[in-house]
């Protein structure tokens, strides 16, 4: 009785915490407009100018102290201009490839599958990195108004990767409505902070003393050390490919939506990293633990201690933590497509309850986290790994571009060659720099991770060739032929048609004359070509088919069991007879959905049906 009640009210728990589970003809509804994916996708890039500016002094004061102003200037200005070529070229993208994946699409689809899958992989850990970063440095806001609070910081940290990680099971819906607010509290709340700032120092000529005072450092500038700021500002840029990485996230038209997003967030970057470049060289902020940046400049715009400092505190910990929603929203959707591709697991194939993908929402939480406690949620030991894998993927995807114009030469591919040339040329120029200057700090991890992950992924292809083969049915290849005439109920279920299937069917051919095959519909696609092969290979039972729009395999199995359709009567057993992949090597059993050992411990639970298992050993 008690596990009963148990079992109840976790699932109404499930339900409060996550909603109600979704049919397929509601995601549409779920996906972004314009006003909800600007806040959801480009939170990434527009957090970005919140402590750009704080890594380019961080490299320069401690070396060259109050000339480190002037260089910023310099630096931020080459940032913003790579930032339009960027946004220019991605926009082409978006015209390009209308389904997403961006970077790893590209570069598989014009310069071949080992490119693409660096591409990906980079993106990939681009995007587990963004959520540690980003939450690590919202921690670092909310400890920047709350100094007791620093001690803490881990656990905050992970305490805001469940709330996002929760607030994205949700749905795509729920998310931007939970999610999508903040951004623009904190657009707005910069925009004041940097016009009341700039009003002050070039109108009024106000300005306060230097918070920490001014940097003592008198050394010299080199090209180096130029460089090696310059690259740790571009982390400004991380988050700009994501618009077009998640172009199926958007309702229609998805291309032009995406693209209104893509132009809104260059602009917003614009004058926000500017300006608060602006701010940072002319009340000369100085990057310190306890009190960030854009912390100072706040204190000097509004005053220590006042309503509008500790709303900017506020919004920035709230738009740093929001970033990696960015994350949240493409990694899956990447994944999903990685894995329709065979190379990872099928597990991140499917959408889950509330038509996202749960499976990569879950793994982005566990690894962001794991990094979290690993750097004790510090971004600054963090940012040295950020930013490699991104700019590799940026480079990638910007060569594929310049191929693709030059061998389709497609209307006006001219100018859309020089675009997708120039950003080729000077992101790979970019990606040298962030690696060569970061190499010692910690990027030397992500160079030797990258080449790892792409080893491991065409490892899980040739598994999934290798199954496939051993699966895949020859035309010659019929049932042995009915020789049993007992009208036993036997049920086949069937995915695919394939050589696990012939064997169940030869197996209940020899125990029954009573069979049909039962194909729950989750995937539209797979069923038209299993209605298709079965009629090319003219199979002698009756396939049915049931759509399930709530993605459930075991329920729409019982009802029809259950009702007058099927030829059993109330309380007659039925065999349900199951394929069972039987693997040789413990670790390819990840690389399987184990949706047998599932339905199995469903259906025991009804007295009046029989489970059979039939083992299928794919060989070495």
């Amino acid at each position: 009785m008690y596990f009963i009640w148990g079992v109840i009210m976790l699932s109404k728990l499930r339900k409060f915490i996550f909603g109600e589970a979704l049919s397929n003809d509601k995601l549409s509804g779920e996906k972004f407009t314009v006003f909800w994916g600007l806040p959801i996708l480009a939170s990434d890039a527009i957090s970005s100018v919140a402590y750009a500016g704080e890594a380019i002094l961080f490299i320069l004061i401690p070396v060259i102290g109050m000339k480190s102003y002037t260089m910023m200037l310099y630096a931020a200005i080459c940032i913003v201009l790579l930032l339009f070529i960027l946004v220019f070229s991605y926009s082409q993208t978006i015209d390009a490839y209308p389904n997403g994946g961006g970077s790893y699409i590209v570069a598989k689809d014009n310069l071949g599958t080992l490119p693409g899958l660096v591409a990906g992989v980079s993106l990939s850990i681009d995007y587990v990195l963004t959520v540690a970063v980003s939450i690590s440095s919202g921690t670092a806001a909310i400890t920047s108004a709350v100094p007791s609070l620093h001690s803490y910081k881990v656990f905050i940290a992970l305490a805001v990767i469940l709330f996002m990680t929760i607030g994205n099971l949700r749905g795509m819906k729920d998310s931007a409505r939970i999610f999508g607010i903040p951004t623009y509290l904190f657009i707005v709340t910069m925009l004041t902070m940097i016009v009341v700032g700039i009003f002050k120092v070039a109108v009024l000529h106000q300005v306060t003393k230097p918070y920490y005072g001014d940097p003592t450092a008198m050394g010299n500038i080199s090209i180096l050390l130029f460089l090696k700021a310059f690259a740790s500002g571009c982390t400004a840029l991380t988050g700009v490919e994501a618009v077009s990485n998640g172009i199926p996230n958007f309702r229609e038209p998805a291309q032009k939506n995406a693209k209104n997003v893509l132009l809104a967030l260059g602009c917003i970057i614009l004058f926000i990293f500017v300006g608060i470049s602006y701010l940072a060289i002319s009340y000369h902020g100085i990057p310190e633990k306890s009190v960030t940046v854009v912390a100072q400049i706040a204190i000097g715009v509004f005053g220590n201690g006042s309503f509008m400092f500790f709303l900017v505190q506020f919004t920035t910990a709230m738009i740093l933590i929001i970033a990696a929603n960015t994350s949240y929203a493409d990694l899956p959707l990447l994944l999903s497509i990685l894995s329709h591709d065979g190379f990872i697991p099928k597990q991140f194939r499917k959408r889950g309850k509330r038509l996202s993908f749960s499976n990569g929402i879950v793994l982005l939480a566990i690894f962001s986290s794991m990094l979290v406690i690993a750097f004790h949620a510090s971004e600054q030991l963090l940012l040295p790994l950020y930013a490699v894998g991104v700019f590799i993927s940026f480079t990638l995807s910007q060569f594929g571009m310049f191929k693709r114009w030059l061998t389709l030469k497609s209307k006006g591919w001219r100018h859309k060659a020089v675009i997708n040339g120039i950003g080729a040329t000077v992101t790979c120029v970019v990606s040298l720099l962030i690696g060569y200057t970061k190499f010692v700090h910690g990027a030397w991890a992500i160079l030797i991770l990258i080449p790892t992950l792409v080893f491991i992924m065409l490892a899980i292809k040739r598994h999934y060739i290798k199954v496939h083969g051993q699966y895949k049915l020859d035309l010659l290849e019929k049932p042995k032929g009915r020789t049993c005439d007992n009208s036993q109920h036997v049920v086949i279920l069937i995915e695919y048609l394939n050589k696990p299937f012939l064997k169940c069917l030869n197996y209940a051919m020899n125990i029954s004359s009573n069979i049909v095959a039962f194909h729950v519909s989750t995937d539209a696609a797979a069923t038209a070509l299993l209605k298709e092969k079965w009629t090319e290979y003219d199979i002698d039972i009756p396939l049915i088919i049931k759509q399930s729009p709530y993605r459930d395999i075991i329920q729409p199995l019982i009802e029809f069991i259950e009702s007058e359709e099927h030829a059993s009567k109330p309380g007659e057993a039925v065999t349900v007879v199951i394929a069972q992949a039987v693997i040789t090597k413990w670790w390819q059993a990840i690389l399987h959905k184990q949706t047998s050992l599932f339905i199995k411990s469903m259906l025991y639970k009804n007295r009046n049906i029989v489970v059979t298992t039939i083992p299928y050993i794919i060989e070495k």
